[in-house]
């Protein structure tokens, strides 16, 4: 996949967006607020060992995984940055809002 992903998170009454660059595989935080911003950066820029499912509820293997290798990897570790982080994604709100409204 060429170009950019973005996807809309939120932390407290801030909206934001997360965006990835597939040419250069970099990860950008956008959000107004610095504390969410921080720990959503750290998160997305570090490598994690996450349990990937297969063929059956049960079949996982751990994988080690960089959300910044590709716009899937991102969108795996962005499955994890709630309960890690306390942002949440907001994977239906569309961006273009966000941008335009970044406070509920």
């Amino acid at each position: 996949m060429e170009g950019k992903f973005s996807v809309a998170i939120s932390y407290g009454d801030n909206l934001g967006y997360v965006e990835y660059d597939s040419a250069t595989k970099k990860v950008n935080v956008v959000l107004g607020d610095e504390e969410g911003k921080q720990r959503a950066e750290k998160f997305l820029t570090a490598i994690h060992e996450i349990k990937i499912p297969h063929e059956t509820l049960l079949d996982f293997t751990t994988e080690k995984i960089d959300p910044r290798a590709d716009v899937e990897s991102l969108k795996i570790t962005l499955t994890r940055l709630w309960e890690a982080t306390g942002v949440h994604v907001d994977w239906s709100r569309p961006v273009e809002y966000v941008k335009l409204h970044p406070h509920y």
